[in-house]
C-alpha cells in the first residue's frame, strides 16, 4: 500500500511530506578546531537524502574519543568521527569514505620554537626514533607510531598535549597536515611552531561512525558522501576548505623529507582501490 501511494503521488504531482529525523553528536569537545569541517560535511551528506530532513543535536558534555564510542554503542549518540582501526570497526559501523582523503595520515610535527636545528639532521627513521612524540592515549595513531618503534608519550586530553610539549614532556607532536598551523595559531600563547622539513606518512582514514544497528543512517551518510565524490563537490569542499587550503600551501609537502611507516591497524575492507577517495602528495 505504501509503494502504491508513493507511485500515485508521483503520477498526479502530489508532494509527499518529508519526515524529520534527529541526529545526535558531540561537538562540544576540545578538538573543536576540526569539528567545523566534519560537521559541514555531515550536514551536506545528510541533505542529499530526499526522504528525510535531518535535525542535528549536539551533546552538552565534553567527551573524549573512548567515551564517544561508548555513547554510540549505548544509543546516546548517533554519529561520531575519528581515525579508523580494527577495534572501532568491530564496535561500530564505519562509513568508509575518508573524510580528509587520507591526509590525516600525512603527519607534520609541532615542535618548540628555537629547536628547528635539532630536526634538520634527521635523514632516517632510526634518527627520528631518538625523539619522544606526543599523542592522545586512545587515538588510532598511537599504536601506529608505537609499532614503528617511536617513543610515544600519551595523554587523555587533546588540549593538554600542547602544554606538555611546551613543558618538555616530549619533543614533537605529530599532526595531520591540515591541523598544525591552525593549532599553533590557536595556542599562540605557547612557544610552539611547525617543523619545516619532515613528513611522516602512513595509511589512516578518518570516518564517520554510527551504531551497528543503525544501517539506515549509515546508508544515508554513505550515499550522500559518494554522490559528493562522484559529482566533484567533495574535492571542492576539501581543497577549498580554508584550513586545508592554507595548510597545503604552508606545508610545502613536495619539499619535505618523507618517512613512510605501516599501519597494522588498518582494517582489511579499507577502500584503497578507489583512487577518488585518497590524497596524493604529487
Amino acid at each position: 500500500m505504501k509503494n502504491l501511494m508513493i507511485s500515485l503521488a508521483c503520477c498526479i504531482g502530489i508532494s509527499l511530506p518529508v519526515s524529520a529525523a534527529q541526529v545526535t553528536l558531540n561537538v562540544n569537545n576540545s578538538e573543536s578546531i576540526n569539528n567545523i569541517y566534519q560537521l559541514q560535511l555531515l550536514k551536506e551528506a545528510l541533505s542529499r537524502d530526499p526522504n528525510n530532513q535531518y535535525i542535528i543535536n549536539t551533546s552538552p558534555v565534553d567527551l573524549n574519543e573512548g567515551q564517544m564510542v561508548n555513547y554510540i554503542q549505548s544509543g546516546e549518540m548517533d554519529v561520531m568521527w575519528g581515525g579508523t582501526n580494527n577495534k572501532y570497526e568491530q564496535l561500530m559501523e564505519p562509513i568508509r569514505v575518508p573524510l580528509f582523503k587520507g591526509l590525516l595520515g600525512h603527519r607534520l610535527f609541532i615542535i618548540r620554537k628555537g629547536e628547528q636545528q635539532r630536526f634538520n639532521g634527521i635523514d632516517s627513521l632510526s634518527a627520528l626514533r631518538q625523539f619522544k612524540v606526543g599523542q592522545g592515549r586512545q587515538w588510532a595513531d598511537t599504536q601506529v607510531l608505537e609499532s614503528a618503534g617511536l617513543d610515544v608519550v600519551t595523554a587523555m586530553k587533546y588540549d593538554g598535549l600542547f602544554y606538555m610539549l611546551e613543558g618538555g614532556r616530549f619533543d614533537a607532536f605529530p599532526r595531520g597536515v591540515h591541523e598544525p598551523f591552525a593549532e599553533v595559531s590557536k595556542h599562540s600563547e605557547l612557544n610552539l611552531t611547525v617543523e619545516k622539513n619532515l613528513l611522516l606518512v602512513y595509511p589512516l582514514a578518518a570516518y564517520f561512525f554510527v551504531a551497528k544497528d543503525n544501517a539506515k543512517l549509515a546508508q544515508t551518510i554513505e550515499t550522500g558522501l559518494m554522490e559528493m565524490i562522484d559529482d566533484g563537490s567533495f574535492d571542492k569542499f576539501f581543497y577549498q576548505n580554508p584550513m586545508v587550503a592554507q595548510a597545503l600551501e604552508n606545508a610545502q609537502l613536495a619539499n619535505r623529507t618523507v618517512f613512510r611507516i605501516d599501519n597494522p591497524n588498518m582494517p582489511p575492507l579499507t577502500p584503497y582501490d578507489n583512487e577518488k577517495l585518497w590524497f596524493k602528495i604529487e
